[in-house]
């Protein structure tokens, strides 16, 4: 009985043996298109595309510009900005610029974006200094770093990071947009030939260097752009710091008087930026931040690149008017960096966020300093 046994599971084994192989060579014989047919299917790698998010729907931003479109570089890269960014993003993400006081008053500016009443300002931070002294240091520092340093200072030194929060507090979310070179020194009806012909001197100085200004014994006058003009024409005023070489060509003061002072210490480099509403910013999706960014870029760019040019042809139309352009006496722009110095120790002292930024922002310089000494020409 165990010999049958052993002998029928022998056979059952050759039989299972015999069969593999049989199905085997029966594969083997049979054409490539039979034996797709008759082996197991593997699923298909899927091509379907990924699922991905949603496009994001088209928004429309309603900004304030606080100067003129028109005026060159200070608002006519807004409007660059603005059509860069309708062709970047397929029309999807506009900014819709409205003309000064067509939405606000200036001074009102700063609260109406913080409320979401306006979703974003076109401005120099400046404009809002009378709320806090440090948006000075993120627009124009007096004998501050040129395009390069302060660009370096934002990007790499920390300087966007306290932008940031000091916007935050009001509820602000600030991108630079555009870089300008450096001002003129101003306007003069007569020579400045040392510090004494400041004294009791009558200018329209705007902003902190106002404060500079002074500290030397001008008698500061403040007084609208459009007023500027008729007033150092009438003689009403004796001098006038207004803008870039271009833009007081535009205003016509080669017209009003005949002497043009550079540098211009209390502008070496001014920053213009779209100020947002935190909550609209961040209701933006990351390609539409990122669009924002990327528009902005170029327009630092271009503003560098054309705002060079733009002052080249300004400066030969106006001493082809007969202007006299000068530089200011060494003494001047000593005493006026000594009065700087001064203005920096009392506003530390007043306000702690302006002490943090101006301490960020020096020790920044006295890093770079030895670079800017070796690496470029004096």
């Amino acid at each position: 009985m165990a010999r049958l046994v052993a002998v029928a599971g022998l056979a059952l084994v050759v039989g299972l043996l015999l069969g593999i192989g049989w199905t085997s060579l029966q594969r083997s014989a049979q054409s490539p298109e039979a034996r797709a047919v008759s082996e197991p299917q593997q699923p298909a790698p899927s091509t379907a595309p990924a699922i991905s998010e949603p496009p994001s729907p088209r928004r429309v931003l309603t900004v304030a510009s606080s100067v003129p479109t028109t005026a060159p570089q200070i608002g006519s890269m807004a409007v660059a900005a603005a059509e860069k960014l309708a062709r970047i993003s397929d029309g999807m993400l506009e900014l819709q610029l409205n003309e000064p006081g067509t939405l606000a008053p200036n001074q009102e500016l700063l609260d109406r974006v913080a409320a979401g009443e306006i979703d974003a300002v076109w401005a120099s931070t400046h404009l809002f200094a009378a709320r806090d002294s440090v948006f000075w240091l993120f627009s124009a520092v007096p004998f501050g770093p040129p395009a390069g340093e302060y660009l370096a200072w934002l990007a790499y030194g920390g300087g966007q990071e306290l932008m940031d929060t000091s916007f935050a507090r009001f509820g602000i979310k600030p991108v630079v947009c555009t870089v300008l070179p450096p001002a003129s020194g101003g306007w003069f009806r007569r020579e400045i030939t040392d510090t004494a012909d400041l004294k009791g001197l009558k200018m329209r100085v705007m902003g902190i260097g106002a404060r500079v200004m002074e500290r030397v014994g001008v008698d500061v006058v403040s007084m609208g752009g459009g007023d500027t003009f008729y007033a150092l024409q009438s003689g009403a005023i004796e001098a006038a710091a207004f803008s870039l070489p271009a833009i007081d060509l535009r205003f016509g003061f080669d017209k009003a008087a005949g002497h043009y002072y550079f540098p211009g210490w209390q502008q070496q480099s001014s920053l213009i930026s779209l100020l947002f509403n935190a909550r609209v910013w961040e209701g933006l999706s990351e390609a539409q931040r990122g669009q924002i960014g990327t528009v902005c870029g170029d327009n630092i760019r271009e503003s560098l690149a054309d705002g060079e040019v733009q002052q080249v042809k300004a400066l030969k139309t106006i001493r082809k008017k007969g202007v006299a352009i000068h530089t200011f006496p060494p003494p001047v722009l000593q005493a006026l960096r000594q009065s700087w110095g001064q203005v920096v120790r009392e506003e530390s002292a007043a306000n702690p966020e302006f002490s943090k930024a101006w301490d960020a922002l020096a020790g920044f310089r006295d890093s770079y300093a030895e670079w800017r000494g070796l690496g470029y020409l004096p």
